[in-house]
C-alpha cells in the first residue's frame, strides 16, 4: 500500500521477480478493494500469493509515533512485518513510510543479541560494480562499538548480495589518516584493525569521494552522515541529468548527437537512478526487512524483491549472529590492557 502509486507498482514489481525466482511465495497485505482488482491483472503473481485484507494503511505522511498509536496489529505495514515475525514470510518488504517502518521494525522484531543499534544498509553503484553503504539513515549518531556491530553487519550481506567471500570494510571519515576524526571513528578503527576476523578486511578510513570508486566493498558510517551523503548522490544525479538534457537540446548538431548516443545514455540513466538500485535492508533486527524506494517503477520494486530472496536463501540473519559473536569473541581475546587505549589517544 506504500510508495508514490501502491499496488499498481508493488504487484507488477512482484510479478517481475516471481519471473526471476520462480520458487518465491508472496504473502500480500492491503485493503481489497485495492489490490485484488490490481492482482487479477497478474495470474502468475496471484497463484502464488495469499492475500490478507488490512483495513489500516500507514500513510507516507505519518510520524513514526502516529502509525504506531494508529497501525500497531492491525496495519498493512505492521501485519507484513510481524509475518516475518510468526514465520509466515521469510523477509517483509515495503515501500511506504521509512521512519514507520523503522518504528515498527523494532518494536514487533526487536534487536538481535550484541546489538545495540539497527541500521539500514544500501547498494551503492561504483566505478568498480557495486559496494554496501551503512548506516543510511537508520539512527543518528554511533558509537565504536556501534560502528563495529554495523562493519561486521555490512560484511555479512556484502558476502550474500554481492557473493564476496571477504568483503574489505572502510570507515567513513574527514581523511585517511589515523589520526583524523572524531574519537568514536578512531576508537573503532583501532578495533577493527586489531580484530583478527577472518570473515573481513578491515582496510581503514575512506573519504567522501571513495564513496564512487568503490575503494572498499563497505563503507561503514553513523546514520546522519550516511543519510546525507545519500541524498547528495541522488541529487547530483538529477543535476547532472539535468545538466545534459539542456546540452542535449540546445542545437540541432546537439540533437544528432544525442540520438546517436541514446543507448549510451539511456544505460547511464539505467546505472545512476537511485531508484532501480533499490532496497535498504534494516540490519540487526530479528528479521528481515527491506525498505523499497518510495518513488520506484516496477522494475526498481522487482530490485528490492530481488535483494530480499538474497538475504532469505542466504540465511543472512544467522550469519550476522555468528560473525557478531566470533568477532566478539576475538576482540576479548585481543583486546589491550586496561589504560593502553586512552594512552595511545
Amino acid at each position: 500500500m506504500g510508495g508514490d502509486h501502491g499496488p499498481s507498482v508493488i504487484l507488477p514489481g512482484a510479478d517481475i521477480a516471481l519471473e526471476r525466482h520462480p520458487g518465491t511465495r508472496f504473502v500480500l497485505f492491503g485493503r481489497e478493494a485495492d489490490v485484488l482488482p490490481e492482482l487479477e491483472k497478474y495470474p502468475r503473481l496471484k497463484a502464488a500469493s495469499v492475500f490478507h485484507h488490512c483495513e489500516v494503511a500507514v500513510r507516507m505522511e505519518d510520524k513514526p509515533s502516529q502509525a504506531l498509536r494508529q497501525g500497531r496489529y492491525k496495519s498493512s505495514m505492521w501485519r507484513a512485518i510481524d509475518a516475518v515475525k510468526t514465520g509466515e514470510a521469510d523477509v517483509a518488504v515495503s515501500a511506504g513510510n521509512t521512519g514507520a517502518l523503522m518504528a515498527m521494525a523494532k518494536f514487533c522484531l526487536r534487536t538481535m543479541a550484541n546489538v545495540e543499534r539497527p541500521a539500514i544498509a544500501c547498494i551503492w553503484p561504483t566505478l568498480k560494480g557495486e559496494s554496501i553503504v551503512l548506516d543510511v539513515g537508520a539512527t543518528i549518531g554511533a558509537d565504536a562499538q556501534q560502528l563495529v556491530d554495523f562493519s561486521v553487519m555490512g560484511a555479512a550481506m556484502a558476502r550474500a548480495v554481492l557473493a564476496i567471500d571477504r568483503p574489505t570494510i572502510g570507515l567513513l571519515n574527514i581523511g585517511v589518516e589515523e589520526v583524523k576524526g572524531q574519537d568514536e571513528i578512531r576508537e573503532a578503527g583501532r578495533l577493527l584493525r586489531e580484530s583478527p576476523d577472518a570473515a573481513m578486511r578491515y582496510h581503514g578510513f575512506v573519504e567522501g569521494d571513495d564513496l564512487g570508486k568503490g575503494t572498499v566493498d563497505v563503507v561503514v558510517t553513523e546514520g546522519f552522515t550516511g543519510n546525507v551523503a545519500l541524498k547528495t548522490a541522488e541529487g547530483t544525479v538529477k543535476q547532472v541529468a539535468s545538466y545534459l538534457r539542456a546540452s542535449m537540446t540546445r542545437t540541432i548538431m546537439a540533437r544528432l548527437g544525442y540520438l546517436l548516443a541514446r543507448g549510451a545514455f539511456a544505460r547511464l540513466r539505467e546505472k545512476l537512478d537511485p531508484r532501480k538500485v533499490n532496497g535498504g535492508v534494516f540490519l540487526g533486527l530479528n528479521g528481515i526487512v527491506i525498505k523499497s524506494h518510495g518513488g520506484s517503477d516496477a522494475e526498481g520494486t522487482a530490485a528490492a524483491f530481488d535483494i530480499a530472496h538474497a538475504m532469505a536463501t542466504a540465511d543472512l540473519l544467522n550469519t550476522i549472529g555468528r560473525d557478531l559473536e566470533s568477532f566478539n569473541s576475538g576482540l576479548t581475546a585481543h583486546e589491550p590492557a586496561a589504560g593502553s587505549a586512552a594512552e595511545s589517544a
